[in-house]
This record gives C-alpha cells, structure tokens and sequence, in this order.
C-alpha cells in the first residue's frame, strides 16, 4: 500500500514539474503581439525567438543529461535543471532587446532539456509494461495543467501587469516543485545499490540487467537506429512536432490579429479548450490502451494513426472558419483528439527500448523532433507569413497555419508503418533484455566461486 502511495505522489510531483516545463512556451505564444509591439520585432524575429533559440540548445543539451539520467541520480537532475529554467524565466521579464531575450531562451532551453527523458525513465522503473499507458497518460496531465497555467494565469496576468512581470511570476512559482523533488522524491537505484550490496555473491541481484556498464552512445544510437519501429516514431515525432509546434505557437496571435481579441480572453478560451479537452483526452486514450489493448503496441499504433487522420481534418477547419466560435468548437474537438494518442504513444517507446537506454531513447527522439520541429516550425509560419502579408494583409497569418494542417497525415502514415513492424522488434528487445539478465546472473554466481579470476 506504501509503494502504491508513493507511486502517485511521484506521478503528481512529475506531473507539476512538467505543467512548469510547458508554461513559459506557451506564455511567450500568447504574448508574442505584446513583444513584437514593445521590442518592435518583426514575425520572423518572433518565430526565431520562440522556435530554433531555444530548440537548438534544448535538442542537444539533452543528450548528456539523458546520458546521465540513465547512469545517476534522476531526482538530482530533475530538480536541478527545474530550478535552472525556473530562474531563466523570470529573467525574461528583465530583457531589455531581441538579443538579450534570444539569450535568456537559450538558457530557458538548456534547464528544460533536463526534465522529460528522466521523468520517463523513473515512470518505466515503477510501472509494468501494461501499466505504462495509463501512467504516462497521468504524467502527461501536466501539460493540461500547463494550459492552465499557460493560458489562463499569463493571459490576464498580462492584461493587468505586462508581460514581464507574468514571466517573473511564473519563474518564480517553478521554484516550489523542484525543492519538493529535491527533498521528498527518492531515487530507486540507490535503494538497489543498498539491497545489492547486502547480497552474497552466490545471491545476485534480479535487477542486474539494469546495472549493466554504460553502453556507448555511438552503440546506443546504432541500436535504436536498427529498430524499425523507433525509427519511423522518431520521424512520426519530428514531423508532428513541426507542424504542432508551428501552428500552436501562433494560433493565440491569429485569434489576437483576425477576430481582435485580447490576451486574458484568448487565455481564458485556450485554458478551457486544451485544459478539459486534453485532460479527457489522455485519460480516455491511456484507459483504452491499459483496458482494451493491454500489451498490444500494435493495434495502439495503428488506432493512433487513425485519429491523427481525423485531427488532420479538424485543425483545418479552425482556420476556414468564419468566425471565432466555430474556430473554438474546432479546436476543442481537435484537443480531445490529438490527446488520445500521448500516453500510448511514450509507453509504446518506453517499453520498445532496453531499460539501459529509456532515458537516451526520449532525449534522441527530443533532439530531431525539436530541432526541426520547435526550431523550424515557428519559424516557417512566421516567415511564411511575411511572405503573405503583402497579398493577403492582416489574414496572412491564417492561410500560413492552414497551409501546415494537411502535415499531420504524414504523422498517420508513420504511425501506421511503426503499427506493422513494433510486434516484431518488442520481441527482438524481449530477447536482448532476457540475454544480458541471464549472462549477468552466470557472472556473478562465477565471481562468488572465483572471486580471483573474475574479470
């Protein structure tokens, strides 16, 4: 009952930490008009501001810190690299140019890479493989939480203070979850150690083949680059991150730009929309996955594609709708859509990797999803709509977002591919987990015998 207990509270401290990991992105998307006015920037300075500045540093910082994660302790990164980003976004508040505030992303970029592919490992280590759906599903909450906080908090906070003192607020408040990690979080490798310590030699530990030597990154690239499902997800998150990333960042704008809204009543509509709708969304997507296609990855998959299709659709009709009602029934349908498919989707890749390797597998899925997607996404919707703004004037901004919604049928397809390979590379992994945990127990029951001759 004890474990189970602190199973939740994990689950709801990681949860807080990831609303915080999201808010400050889409704070700046909903305060980008009020930039732009205040710093007199243009819309391709704003998509570099909220796209490549900080995915480039965000992407590849990543990849030494999942390095860690896989190896040390990862409530120490985690709260860590919380109280860096925190401290980063408040100093967003203090940029004064494009440039400082470009800088001041970067090192936003930096503290964030630390939060998701850790977060993820520690969920693998205490949910089993039919569990994982529905608990990524209760992790992912927080970026519903984040909507919340994103959206409803920073809309009216800048209507009433400015948008640099809601950046100061929000950084400030991401102080709190990372001292409750930092002090009533417990890392389970260290209860391992002390466990496998008090073993005889004759006794090894069941969990060896989680302590195997670090795997080069070279190897764990070439791994994972083998695996065909990893290899059409990781091009199925590239691409939705391109165009989701590219049209969310903007959509607060268009709203502002095409029906004249403020800030604190997009805000209000966008906590509403993605706060309910994501929150029913991923917990009727994780339910189905753990209740009606339990340790089956590949009717996950293939049923993810289907609704990636639908979403394809839906979004398209946000931006050729007459009015900003119909938009936001739009959007609303789309939210619970598109939410179906998050906690399956990371248990399926949790679970399609070896345990040494769950860390580094999110982080390089991160590192190309990010850097084209968060990176060019934004940016080509704000070019793009530069490019526009001479034909079509103030509307520019929608045909720019609709002409990316079709791209989310590319994201099917992928989908689709992973559903028709992952029943065959989860037995390939099955395997390769099962080998290296029986070449470990024969080497520890050899080193008791010749503790001398052991290498």
């Amino acid at each position: 009952m004890r474990a189970v207990i602190y199973k939740n509270y994990m689950l709801i401290i990681l949860l807080v930490i990831l609303a915080f990991n999201s808010v400050d992105g889409l704070a700046l998307g909903l305060v980008l008009q009020d930039i732009k006015v205040d710093l007199s920037l243009s819309d391709s300075q704003l998509g570099l501001l909220s796209g490549i500045a900080f995915a480039l540093f965000y992407s590849i910082m990543g990849i030494p810190i999942a390095r860690w994660a896989d190896r040390g302790d990862r409530i120490t990164i985690i709260s860590l690299t919380t109280a860096m980003w925190s401290v980063m976004v408040a100093l967003c508040g203090f940029a004064a140019s494009f440039v400082q505030l470009l800088l001041i992303r970067i090192g936003v970029g930096v503290g964030e890479a630390g939060c998701i592919p850790p977060a993820h490992s520690l969920i693998a280590d205490y949910f089993t493989r039919a569990e994982r759906p529905r608990a990524v599903s209760i992790y992912m909450q927080g970026n519903t939480l984040s909507f919340v906080i994103g959206y409803f908090m920073a809309g009216w906070l800048n209507e009433w203070y400015g948008w640099r003192a809601t950046f100061i607020m929000l950084g400030l408040i991401g102080l709190v979850p990372a001292a409750l990690a930092r002090f009533t979080l417990i890392e389970p490798r260290r209860a391992k150690r002390a466990v496998d310590a008090s073993r005889t030699p004759l006794s090894p530990s069941p969990t060896q083949a989680l302590s195997q030597p670090a795997t080069s990154l070279k190897a764990v690239c070439s791994i994972l680059w083998a695996n065909t499902t990893f290899r059409h997800l990781l091009y199925c998150f590239a691409a939705v991150y391109f165009f989701s990333s590219g049209i969310s960042q903007w959509t607060p704008t268009f709203f502002t730009r095409s029906y004249g809204l403020k800030t604190g009543e997009v805000g209000t509509w966008f906590m509403m929309i993605y706060g309910a709708g994501g929150m029913l969304g991923m917990y009727a997507g994780g339910e189905w996955a753990s209740r009606r296609a339990a340790n089956n990855e590949r009717v996950q998959l293939k049923g993810m594609a289907i609704v990636y299709c639908v979403y394809a659709v839906l979004s398209t009709f946000i931006y050729l709708s007459p009015n900003h009602y119909l938009a936001f029934a739009m959007m609303s349908l789309g939210s619970v859509v598109s939410s179906l498919t998050v906690g399956p989707l990371f248990a399926t890749i949790q679970t399609l990797v070896p345990p040494r390797m769950r860390a580094m597998s999110i982080a390089i899925i991160y590192l190309f999803a990010n850097l084209i997607g968060l990176g060019l996404g934004p940016l080509a919707v704000g070019a793009l709509s530069d490019a526009l703004r001479p034909l079509l004037g103030v509307e520019s901004l929608r045909y720019a977002l609709l002409a990316l919604c079709p791209g989310y049928l590319w994201v099917a397809w992928h989908l689709w591919r992973a559903g028709t390979s992952v029943t065959r590379d989860l037995a390939s992994v099955d395997r390769e987990t099962s080998t290296a945990a029986l070449k470990s127990t024969t080497d520890e029951k050899l080193e008791g015998v010749c503790p001398n001759q052991a290498t």
